[in-house]
């Protein structure tokens, strides 16, 4: 016997280790009458869900904003219901972009990258990987969009450098793209480059908005709503003081892969739908996308695109090694990183300065040994695993093209799995 606390009061269950049979036993939760349910109340981060992620402490914003410097603007389009018109709508997409530091062109910023699994874009890379460093902001879209936000992020440049291609160096942007056509008009290419422009002079340094916002607007992640999600950990002084921060655009996943603070969320949840009495509506979004008659595409395998940034001064090699390490933070959340998905990494670094055309030839750069890079892997391994919960759990319902609705996970029910649920530590 295993005694589960719940906010009412106590229930008394029968400890079952497969999460099946533990959805099976939550039955004895809804049968006792002293347990209520209450609306669901403003969408939570997951740290107000009393879950702490790792042991590193989040800054003040809990965002990748709290590296100094960086910025972050969102567009979002939502515009027309209904039946699918291709090029015309509805349209549930956007742009979200991320600016490293102010005048980046001219102070560049080292940066690394890495694919986990190719099934997607993120342009510029190969410049990435050959330079070493990153000079523009990034850009995060739909897949079809990608060549429209270029253009967008182009003429940016060209505006605020006007000597771009003419007697400076051209450029190379970096687009990174995961695919709305569930709910969005992929066709009709939506984000213009006025958007992106409105995107980057709105960027701010304060913080993020999350979940169905900019770029994550028509996204769906292990099959609830997902999108923009971010988060951060400030190490210790005397691990240096600096800053890891992470944003994310979750659009990746299956439903029963979804694991939270090592609960298997995603396994149980339409089990605790079913003996909850919970309206038919809510059961599962798995209905919803099936009987729309979706493409075998891996329509349901979706993407993911994370971006890492630090002010600890690493150079290209170690920021590559830093995006690895993302890969785990997103296996902690349940993803085995399908054949259909595509899943980039991104990480720059603000504590060095690249210089644009140095006047000599050196210049210096403070490089931090690899012998302490350990807490700065752990910081973005749990940075990466919170900011994709936050999108989830930020994210908001979406209806979009041929009325295809996406739930938002509910709040209520992940209450009672993690309140519930025998291994969770509060």
């Amino acid at each position: 016997m295993r005694l589960f606390r719940m906010s009412q009061g106590v229930v008394i269950c029968l400890f079952i280790v497969s999460a099946a049979e533990f959805a099976v036993d939550m039955s004895c939760v809804f049968a006792n009458p002293s347990v209520s349910i209450t609306p669901e109340e403003t969408r939570p981060h997951i740290r107000d869900l009393g879950i702490t992620i790792g042991r590193y402490r989040p800054g003040v914003m809990n965002a990748i904003t709290d590296v100094p410097g960086v910025k972050v603007g969102h567009v979002t389009l939502k515009e027309g219901d209904g039946v699918l018109q291709p090029g015309m709508g509805p349209v549930r997409t956007g742009v979200t972009v991320i600016i490293p530091r102010e005048d980046v062109w001219h102070q560049k910023v080292p940066a690394g990258a890495f694919i986990l699994n190719g099934t997607g874009e993120m342009t510029g890379l190969a410049w990435i990987k050959e330079s070493g460093f990153l000079e523009y902001p990034i850009a995060l879209t739909n897949t079809l969009n990608v060549p429209r936000v270029t253009d967008g992020v182009i003429s940016w440049m060209i505006q605020h450098y006007p000597e771009i291609g003419i007697t400076d160096d051209t450029l190379t942007p970096v687009v990174a793209e995961c695919d709305d056509s569930r709910l969005n008009d992929s066709q009709g290419r939506h984000v213009s480059q006025e958007d992106v422009v409105r995107a980057l002079e709105t960027a701010t340094m304060g913080p993020v908005q999350e979940g169905s916002v900019g770029a994550g607007t028509g996204m769906v992640s292990y099959q609830f709503k997902g999108g923009i999600g971010t988060a951060s950990r400030m190490l210790s002084t005397e691990e240096g003081g600096y800053r890891i921060g992470v944003l994310v655009n979750a659009n990746h996943g299956r439903r029963h892969e979804l694991t939270i603070a090592g609960v298997p969320v995603g396994q149980v949840y339409d089990e605790i739908a079913k003996v909850s009495h919970m309206n038919p509506e809510e059961l599962t979004n798995t209905q919803v996308e099936t009987a729309a008659g979706l493409s075998p595409k891996g329509q349901d395998s979706g993407s993911i695109i994370i971006i890492i940034a630090t002010d600890a001064p690493l150079d290209a090699r170690q920021l590559s090694r830093l995006s690895r390490r993302a890969s785990i933070g997103l296996a902690r959340t349940g993803s085995i990183s399908h054949h259909g998905s595509g899943d980039f990494i991104l990480a720059f670094s603000t504590g060095n300065v690249i210089p644009h055309y140095p006047h000599e030839s050196t210049f210096v750069m403070t490089h931090l040994a690899d012998t302490h890079l350990n807490p700065l892997f752990q910081a973005t391994v749990e940075a990466t695993e919170e900011a994709i919960l936050n999108a989830l759990l930020q994210a908001t319902t979406v209806t979009g093209r041929d009325g295809r609705r996406f739930e938002a996970i509910s709040i209520e029910k992940l209450r009672l799995i993690l309140d519930a649920y025998p291994t969770i530590l509060h």
